[in-house]
């Protein structure tokens, strides 16, 4: 690294966003550890954003390795990257866009097994999966420990986002009328709750970038208390082939 930016280096990498946060305000997201389950199309932009951003530190969380198929959405991704674990290349990737960043991986798929273990120690978890059976594990334990999880997803040119604090007036599972609700994931409702997502949705690349972005800055105004914070049951909706879609509604 270059001798300039030794030392205060992270206060230049933030300088320009300074006038909208804050010292002290900057310096909570600057200990603050988050917590991102997916490192694909969703996770990639999210993770970049809060590295961007000054976040102090990063669990990122993804068993899979980069495909050509990722090329068109995931910008983590590259050619040079095909074949390599996603955790891995984002911590790399982390590391040169700022490298005041802590960034710890796990290369494991999330389960009932070990959830604690991935999200116990974290501040916030982002949700950028892409199946509902995992983010009921991953939202009842966030809500079990205390800590916000932040929805997200996408279905071609369509998202939305929500964030689900551990006092909401719904779950995620209430929110979305799952067929989980107040029952244990036992063998039937697991199974239930894999047939709400089947075969592999539509995707192009705006979508999912533009909902790694509102992710990390929901993670943002939440630490900082800068803004308003997009809280449950409101959920922020769009169709990028619809620009009047653009809504914020309460479900």
């Amino acid at each position: 690294m270059p001798t300039r930016y030794i030392g205060d280096g992270y206060w230049e990498i933030a300088s320009r966003q300074m006038s909208i946060v804050t010292r002290s305000e900057q310096e909570r997201f600057k200990e603050a550890k988050i917590t991102v389950i997916g490192c694909g199309g969703i996770g990639g932009k999210t993770i970049e954003m809060l590295a961007r951003m000054g976040v102090g530190k990063l669990n990122l969380v993804d068993k899979d390795a980069f495909d050509l198929s990722n090329l068109n959405r995931q910008t983590l991704a590259s050619i040079a990257d095909l074949g390599l674990d996603k955790s891995s290349v984002a911590k790399e990737k982390v590391r040169l866009i700022n490298p005041y960043v802590e960034v710890t991986t796990v290369s494991e798929h999330v389960d009932q097994s070990n959830i604690e273990r991935v999200i116990g120690d974290s501040d916030i978890v982002i949700d950028a999966l892409d199946n509902v059976l995992t983010r009921v594990i991953v939202s009842r334990k966030a809500k079990e420990i205390g800590i916000p999880y932040i929805h997200g997803a996408i279905h071609g040119t369509m998202g939305q986002i929500s964030v689900f604090l551990p006092n909401s007036d719904k779950t995620y599972e209430e929110m979305f009328n799952l067929p989980s609700v107040g029952k244990e994931l036992n063998e039937e409702t697991i199974d239930a709750l894999k047939n709400v997502t089947s075969g592999v949705p539509p995707v192009i690349g705006p979508t999912p970038n533009l909902i790694g972005c509102l992710e990390a800055f929901e993670a943002f105004k939440i630490v900082t208390g800068v803004g308003k914070v997009t809280v449950a049951p409101n959920i922020l909706t769009f169709d990028l082939l619809d620009l009047s879609s653009f809504s914020l509604d309460e479900l």
